[in-house]
């Protein structure tokens, strides 16, 4: 038979540069979505619901470097505490909701034996957290010290988490429920006067070796610090408080 009568495939110069293009593309895309999966992992892993315990990177700890609390800080529970416990906090990160009813616990059980101070630590890639952070500054500048408090309690308890877990049209509303003058509070927040303060505490954080939330810093009344890394259970992180309060 000859060749002329043969079925042999036609191979289209443009159409195997198109394929392999088309392969190249798929590719690269696959490698980029998990590179962004693995590096948002790393900084905080997990999300709401999730019982695993967290894993976050071991800090390089410098805790003597932490910033002396003062007045400008929000502290929860008696100033005169002989252990105070400053946490480094994300109101969108999944661990920092499941973290803050542990907090509320160690301060239900110590009383005044024991203060936990509030610092902000919004993570790059929660879109949310930074304005909320801004917010609860706002609704302490109009309300005080207990509505800073009453303001962030309601966050975790609404927020669904994993950066846009409490959406920011409904932070005006949340100062109007507890009290606060709605005009007055966007006002504040839509100045942005807040923003370098956040900044400043979760620098602060970061130069203590916090890398990831939430961080709590145990400070006992001798000065002594220790490092909680991540979100423990009331369990685990009892008896380093009942060491720091010996």
């Amino acid at each position: 038979m000859s060749s002329e009568n043969s079925h042999k495939p036609s191979f289209n110069p443009i159409t195997i540069l198109l394929i392999v293009t088309a392969f190249g593309i798929g590719y690269l895309y696959n490698k980029v979505q998990i590179l962004e999966k693995k590096g948002a992992n790393n900084a905080q892993a997990g999300a709401v619901g999730n019982n695993a315990p967290q894993q976050l990177p071991e800090p390089t700890a410098n805790l003597e470097a932490m910033p002396k609390i003062t007045d400008k800080d929000h502290i929860r529970g008696s100033k005169d505490a002989d252990v105070v416990l400053v946490n480094y906090s994300d109101f969108e990160c999944p661990f920092c909701k499941r973290f803050h009813p542990t907090m509320q616990q160690i301060m239900k059980e110590y009383g005044n034996k024991v203060a936990w101070v509030y610092r902000h630590f919004p993570l790059a890639f929660h879109a949310n957290a930074q304005k909320e952070a801004e917010a609860s500054d706002c609704a302490a500048e109009l309300g005080g010290n207990d509505v800073f408090w009453k303001y962030t309690d309601k966050i975790y308890e609404k927020t669904t988490s994993n950066g846009t877990g409490f959406a920011l049209d409904q932070l005006g509303p949340l100062a109007k429920e507890l009290g606060l003058n709605e005009s007055k509070f966007k006002q504040c927040l839509d100045s942005g006067k807040y923003a370098k303060h956040v900044k400043e505490e979760m620098s602060g954080g970061s130069t203590a070796g916090v890398n990831g939330t939430p961080g709590t810093i145990i400070v006992s009344k001798s000065g002594k610090k220790q490092f909680v890394n991540g979100a423990l259970p009331y369990e685990q992180i009892k008896p380093m408080i009942d060491e720091a309060l010996k």
